[in-house]
């Protein structure tokens, strides 16, 4: 992330941080290169958290998130101002990271912690390692449950965002997130009996 901001002109601080999302666009649409420049700076950390989120790991992340600011750039015309900027651009990032993960998956990768990461974590028992064991049993769920798991838990996105951030209504967005929920519960739950077998073997 810090390599595309670097490589975009800073105008300086007078001016620049005092306007909102919705003027720098404009600006960027205009031939301003060094209003996206701000945006990147503006939204980096965020985007490269969520791309995190998605492939949990660091390097990859990065790319991730570049790539999304890339996509970004190339789709800024489409912006027409519907939706706050950071909303249509959490979905630019989900449509990359989603891409990419389909991508391991056609590859046979594993994008997040291996089993044995996870096994490790309920073994210790403390309050991070509990999290980093859902956050695995996240990484197996389907894409689009994933995805709205880790927007509302992980990002603390409000349903009414995530349903435009997915293209989707609101009603199937709260069908998907009962039946992530449930499917996770499950997951966690099974990969907690298999630990206690283990153990007692």
């Amino acid at each position: 992330m810090t390599v595309l901001a670097a490589a975009i002109p800073a105008k300086g601080p007078i001016g620049m941080t005092e306007e909102d999302d919705l003027a720098l666009v404009k600006r960027t649409t205009s031939g301003d290169v060094e209003a996206f420049g701000e945006l990147v700076r503006r939204h980096e950390q965020i985007v490269y958290n969520l791309a995190f989120r998605f492939v949990r790991d660091p390097d990859r992340a990065e790319d991730m998130a570049q790539e999304a600011f890339l996509k970004a750039f190339r789709l800024l015309d489409g912006f027409r101002g519907d939706c706050n900027f950071s909303t249509w651009l959490y979905r630019v990032t989900c449509s990359v990271c989603l891409t990419e993960l389909r991508r391991l998956k056609r590859r046979r990768e594993v994008a997040l912690e291996p089993r044995h990461v996870a096994r490790a974590a309920a073994e210790r028992q403390g309050p991070s390692e509990e999290q980093e064991l859902i956050r695995h049993c996240v990484s197996k769920l389907p894409e689009r449950y994933a995805a709205i798991i880790t927007l509302y838990y992980l990002r603390g996105i409000p349903y009414e965002e995530i349903a435009e951030i997915m293209e989707v209504p609101l009603g199937t967005l709260k069908t998907w997130m009962h039946r992530a929920r449930r499917q996770l519960k499950q997951m966690v739950e099974k990969e907690l009996a298999e630990y206690d077998v283990d153990a007692s073997e």
